[in-house]
């Protein structure tokens, strides 16, 4: 049973407590307050410094509460009152006085601390001034070892961790009575002994494949449509479990004549499945995280209308990962449809969930789990916790992984997939939007200009850091498409394209650029660049007919214009078309001149392009 305590009027005392606990006398340090709730209105204190374990509130409702615990019991015990020191320091002010940790990163720094002092005693040491930077120099290079991993080397961002640890240490001991004599390693930093480079430090997102993405949304958008009809059945079988007379047999009876072609086992599966779905199309919509879904609520949506009676969408949550909080993302009407369906879904567990709440109060009103169920209260991301007694809770991000891959492997699929993976596919989908490759995005998110400009409709309320996102994504694609026209290897036509290949040949990069990385990067940030569908376009504006309505005006040499390879299966569907305009018997002289005029145009770019437009090829 969670321990029990009274309540404060006011938190204000938890604001003024000091930073530090080392100057205080135990009883004082034993009485400061780690954590509160709120319970029916009232602050109520849920861990003291003097506890072994402490339980921390704010994480996201999507956290495993296993997750936000500290258990000081698993510290050897001559470290045990340092360690408490540290980690209140590092909770009250954050490493080096900086912003305080949530509680996910105060849990995984306590963990990696742990394993380091645990290190530090097998040594026989016990005090933490006693630690030399030799003795965290082996450390490190333990750490780097497959004797502490197991079987296989560590990855560079678990090394990483175990040497932050110890930077920790070193800076969090200044707060206690008995600081480490010296920094472990002056002359370098975490960083660089774990061999995480500053070029490596970003996206290690995997990018789902499009084959591996589309299936997953077609099923999942198959298994939303069917949802109502599903749930139908969900509700009579709940009528038929409240009447008294439920019975395996009778349900497995009961699920057919409703005609569903499994047992009732199979359609619990599918009911669950549901879910799942939701969150598939939700995600790849919205680009949201885990947690900000996890936020979704009852009545999250609304619907906004422009001067020309465009219909928006909007979808309301709540972002910690960049201290947002309140925020706002536009989305479609599918998604909006998924989450009617899954505010539907939900029903059952919500009302479940207030049961279980009314029972805390009947039994203790100050029974400290009624503010620890009442953050998922209206959540519409829920299940039930089959290790606790089914009690409902927020899907943790380990359940909802475990659904994904479930989900992938009944779709016939073999790719890793996880939860975060849906942003950053959203993040290419919209940079590529703007390249041509998917300008049905302009249409669903209607205020989305194809230069990516990105302030169609912002507000305050609106989560900034998607859309920064988005701009790495077309950066990225950016600077893949240079890096193709600065390889030799590769033709080019049109006009720049053309340009581009007697750059080449000069070798003025040699004089320009430092690198060949540092020239790509320059010529991607400082051209713009989108596709038309037939051609990569470097003009400023998009106001060219080229772009539009005269196809042929990029491989007439329009100095805007790069065709390369990849626009190939264009201009032989395009010389095709043209061919066959020509040979037409109706056709007429000037329809048969344009069509002369355009084998001549498309020709070129082909031959230009290596491409052997003597042999006829249907697309």
């Amino acid at each position: 049973m969670m321990q029990r305590t009274r309540f404060m009027d006011t938190p204000e005392s938890v604001l003024t407590q000091p930073n530090s606990a080392h100057l205080l006398t135990e009883q004082d340090r034993n009485a400061l307050i780690v954590s509160l709730t709120k319970i029916d209105g009232h602050w109520c204190i849920m861990s003291r410094y003097g506890d072994d374990e402490w339980v921390l509130m704010g994480a996201p409702t999507n956290s495993a509460e296993s997750r936000n615990k500290i258990n000081f019991l698993i510290i050897p015990e001559p470290f045990r009152a340092v360690a408490k020191l540290m980690i209140y320091r590092y909770m009250r002010k954050g490493r080096g006085g900086g912003r305080r940790p949530r509680p996910g990163t105060l849990t995984r720094a306590f963990l990696e601390i742990s394993y380091f002092l645990r290190y530090v005693q097998s040594l026989g040491i016990d005090k933490l001034d006693c630690i030399t930077p030799i003795v965290c120099s082996q450390y490190v290079h333990m750490s780097r070892s497959k004797r502490m991993q197991g079987d296989d080397l560590p990855t560079t961002k678990t090394v990483y961790r175990r040497v932050m640890a110890v930077e920790n240490v070193y800076l969090l001991s200044h707060f206690t009575n008995t600081p480490l004599p010296a920094h472990p390693w002056p002359d370098s930093s975490a960083h660089k002994l774990a061999g995480v480079h500053r070029h490596n430090r970003g996206k290690v997102t995997p990018l789902m494949p499009d084959d591996v993405f589309t299936r997953l949304f077609q099923e999942a958008w198959r298994v939303i449509q069917d949802a109502h009809r599903l749930l139908d059945m969900r509700d009579e079988m709940e009528r038929l479990a409240q009447s008294g007379r439920d019975s395996k047999f009778l349900r497995g009876r009961r699920i057919k004549s409703l005609g569903f072609c499994g047992t009732y086992e199979e359609f619990k599966s599918v009911i669950v499945e549901i879910r799942t779905a939701c969150y598939i199309v939700i995600a790849s919509l919205s680009g949201c995280r885990h947690h900000e879904l996890a936020y979704l609520h009852m009545n999250s949506c609304r619907c906004t209308e422009d001067d020309d009676g465009e219909q928006y969408w909007w979808m309301s949550s709540i972002s910690t990962k960049t201290y947002e909080g309140l925020t706002e993302w536009m989305v479609p009407e599918a998604a909006v449809f998924a989450i009617e369906v899954l505010e539907r879904w939900s029903e059952p567990y919500q009302a479940r969930l207030l049961q279980e709440i009314a029972q805390y109060r009947e039994s203790d009103p100050t029974d400290l789990r009624i503010g620890i169920a009442e953050q998922h209260i209206g959540a519409i991301f829920v299940g039930m916790d089959s290790r606790k007694k089914n009690i409902v809770r927020t899907l943790s991000t380990q359940a909802l992984n475990a659904n994904l891959r479930e989900f992938a492997q009944s779709c016939g699929l073999d790719w890793e997939i996880a939860s975060h993976q849906f942003r950053r596919k959203f993040a290419n989908y919209a940079a590529r939007s703007q390249f041509g490759d998917l300008r049905y995005l302009k249409e669903h998110f209607k205020h989305w200009s194809m230069d990516m400009t990105l302030g169609y409709a912002l507000n305050e309320s609106q989560e900034m850091a998607l859309y920064l996102e988005i701009l790495d994504e077309v950066e990225e694609i950016k600077e893949g498409v240079v890096a193709s026209w600065l390889d030799e290897s590769e033709p080019l036509a049109g006009g720049d394209g053309s340009n581009l290949v007697d750059w080449r040949a000069r070798g003025e990069s040699i004089t320009l650029f430092k690198s060949h990385s540092a020239m790509v990067q320059s010529i991607a940030q400082s051209t713009p660049i989108r596709s038309n569908g037939h051609a990569w376009c470097t003009a400023d504006d998009t106001q060219c007919v080229g772009n539009t309505l005269e196809k042929s005006r990029c491989g007439k040499g329009c100095d805007n214009a790069a065709i390369g390879r990849p626009f190939v299966e264009i201009y032989v569907a395009l010389f095709n078309q043209s061919k066959e305009l020509f040979n037409a018997e109706d056709v007429g002289p000037g329809g048969r001149m344009r069509a002369t005029s355009d084998l001549a145009i498309y020709g070129n770019v082909l031959v230009k392009l290596g491409y052997d437009i003597n042999i006829r090829h249907e697309l």
